[in-house]
């Protein structure tokens, strides 16, 4: 029988309609718990223009009569305790709308669901799980833009596949994933969203169940398991997250009491007409309770590390993929959705002040200004932005048959003069190698030898730009083909020459990365970053110095984008000394032709490109290298 009432906090129910109660996961949804000496679970959710709402489940026959729930006095909150609910039961709510009309829906507060194609919210209790990573979570620093930053984007799907092109499951990948992130050199793995989601094919950035790890890899032990071992492997995990738009499935958030509830009344608004999917209301106080509370959830309790958060601009620009004539300006007359700016600002202030070692990322395409920038100075609070116009720019210009790269040198070095204006993330991301945009690897110009070399250079390249990074899997051993969602990544390339020596270039890559405190510990101002020459345009040649805080560590990074080899030329310096090559992505190793600058380089007190002193180099064809001052 059920029980119509089961005390629930005033003050949680206050908060949560305030817009404030970021932890409203533990308000609303079905807990398991005990009321007056009886184990079963307490159904809470929020629909406050329904005439009734019922919870039904393979316990009652999907016949909710029997289990009406109780409308919270003063508040659009239902509530029922039903004693013998067990965790694993199957339910939904039956919800009857203020027109008379019968809809069935996942519970949005769901901490887990059934398999697709079914769609039933499942009863779970998520405190079994016994966590071991103390150790890492001690050791996380707060300080993240002076630490190495280098990510891993997964498609748990698709990195690899089982037997008959089966998935994975977490504990499966748990098992492979840190240990090759670890060994290839990574910081941290980017996980597409693992929010429950109906379709395949949107990757989980249409998703249901905003609080139920997807069923399609195991359970929400099974993930917190891989989590788990990530850190034990000392790699950090980050997982994007959606709350720009959901997805319109009937089952889902929209119009979920039978009127717009999660999303904009508005239906210009409210309708994401690109992305077939629906906008959250961001100006509603309990969807902001919802959302932000999604995220404090995911950090409390799967220990993730970071949240992407995607399609930021959707959530800025009231204008954003809609035709003129189609939206409405702000109250000032301008573009930008002030409530979904006040929104992003809540979120970060919320995050940072519970998490202040987690990473919060932006996805955002535009140049809206200070979206890493603190709330304090007027910022929007991220600590990254993904830096969108140098991938474009630099992607171009790989494209670009190196004969007439020199033309285009601007796409090369106009990155900098914005690249400290914000904190960045130099993203090669899945976006980048589908839908006919070709593999990275597929990208580069040239014959089979040239387009690895070119794509050494080009990594070579963006490991000393300015900014931390991120990689899509398969693009460090040079997967050929676009990135397929339903099959496993091509693992057999690694078997011959030129694919594993790609991967070993990029393993080697990565941990000198790692090791070289010039290229991470001041990404953010001039001061770790000086040009030597930027205007060598006619050889498509460039060089720089990254600079660590100590004087005395400083890189030499010289580019060569042509298939030509230039010796004995010329590069300033800003000190006498011995120099060494200590990184070259023409070396034979890694599958290049072996011009290679050998021993020990002497500078010379010829002034050149504005420095005291200069070297005479050996630049490899379409190669990157990296000099270093030595002791003598």
């Amino acid at each position: 029988m059920a029980v119509p009432t089961s005390p629930v906090s005033q003050e949680d129910l206050y908060l949560f309609h305030e817009g404030s109660n970021f932890r409203s996961y533990q308000l609303l949804g079905a807990h398991v718990l005990e009321v007056d000496g009886r184990q079963g679970v307490r159904f809470t959710v929020w629909a406050p223009n329904a005439q009734a709402v019922r919870v039904v489940g393979d316990f009652n026959g999907w016949q909710g009569e029997q289990h009406k729930m109780e409308r919270v006095e003063g508040s659009g909150i239902w509530l029922l305790f039903i004693p013998g609910i067990k965790n694993g039961d199957i339910y939904k709510y039956e919800i009857q709308t203020a027109e008379g009309q019968v809809i069935l829906k996942a519970d949005p507060y769901a901490f887990y669901a059934q398999l697709r194609p079914e769609t039933a919210s499942v009863v779970y209790n998520l405190n079994g799980y016994q966590w071991n990573d103390v150790k890492w979570q001690s050791k996380k620093k707060k300080t993240v833009n002076q630490q190495p930053l280098l990510i891993y984007e997964v498609h748990l799907g698709s990195w690899r596949r089982g037997e008959n092109n089966a998935v994975l499951t977490y504990r499966e990948l748990a098992e492979l994933l840190p240990q090759y992130v670890a060994a290839m050199g990574y910081t941290h793995i980017e996980i597409m969203p693992v929010a429950e989601h109906p379709f395949d094919g949107s990757w989980g950035y249409q998703a249901t169940g905003y609080y139920a790890i997807t069923s399609r890899y195991g359970t929400p032990e099974d993930f917190m398991y891989l989590v788990d071992v990530c850190h034990e492997y000392e790699i950090g995990v980050i997982v994007d997250w959606v709350p720009g738009h959901f997805c319109k499935d009937n089952h889902g958030l929209r119009q979920f009491d039978g009127t717009a509830l999660y999303e904009y009344a508005n239906v210009q608004r409210a309708e994401n007409k690109g992305w077939g999917t629906a906008n959250f209301d961001l100006g509603r106080t309990e969807v902001i309770s919802f959302l932000i509370s999604n995220a404090i959830f995911w950090l409390d309790v799967y220990h993730i590390d970071g949240i992407r958060v995607d399609a930021v601009s959707n959530i800025l620009y009231l204008n954003y993929g809609r035709e003129e004539g189609d939206w409405t300006p702000n109250p000032y007359g301008g573009d930008g959705n002030l409530e979904g700016a006040a929104f992003l600002r809540k979120l970060n202030e919320v995050v940072f002040a519970q998490r202040p070692n987690v990473l919060v990322m932006a996805e955002e395409s535009t140049s809206w200004p200070m979206v890493s920038w603190p709330t304090y100075s007027g910022g929007l609070g991220f600590n990254f932005k993904w830096n969108m116009g140098w991938m474009n720019d630099m992607l171009r210009y790989m494209e670009i048959d190196p004969v007439h790269r020199k033309w285009n040198h601007h796409l090369l070095t106009f990155s900098f003069m914005y690249a400290f204006s914000e904190n960045f993330i130099l993203p090669l991301s899945h976006d980048e190698v589908v839908h006919g945009k070709k593999s990275m690897l597929n990208k580069m110009p040239g014959d089979y030898w040239q387009k690895f070399a070119n794509l050494r250079a080009f990594y070579g390249y963006w490991m000393a730009h300015p900014g931390k990074k991120l990689l899509f899997m398969g693009s460090e051993f040079g997967q050929f083909i676009e990135w397929q969602d339903h099959e496993s990544l091509d693992w057999h390339l690694v078997e011959s020459p030129m694919h594993g020596k790609l991967q070993e270039y990029c393993r080697r890559l990565n941990h000198f990365y790692q090791q070289e405190r010039s290229l991470w510990e001041v990404d953010g101002n001039w001061q770790g970053f000086e040009w030597i020459d930027c205007s060598d345009y006619t050889q498509s040649v460039i060089c720089f110095m990254r600079k660590s805080i100590s004087p005395e560590e400083m890189l030499i990074v010289v580019c060569n984008f042509t298939p030509i080899v230039h010796y004995a030329y010329r590069i300033g310096i800003p000190a006498e000394g011995f120099y060494q090559e200590c990184f070259n992505s023409d070396w034979e190793e890694f599958g290049g032709s072996g011009q290679k600058n050998i021993g020990i380089l002497a500078a010379e007190g010829k002034a050149w490109h504005n420095q005291s002193h200069s070297l005479e180099i050996t630049l490899p064809p379409l190669a990157t290298i990296y000099l270093k001052k030595i002791k003598k």
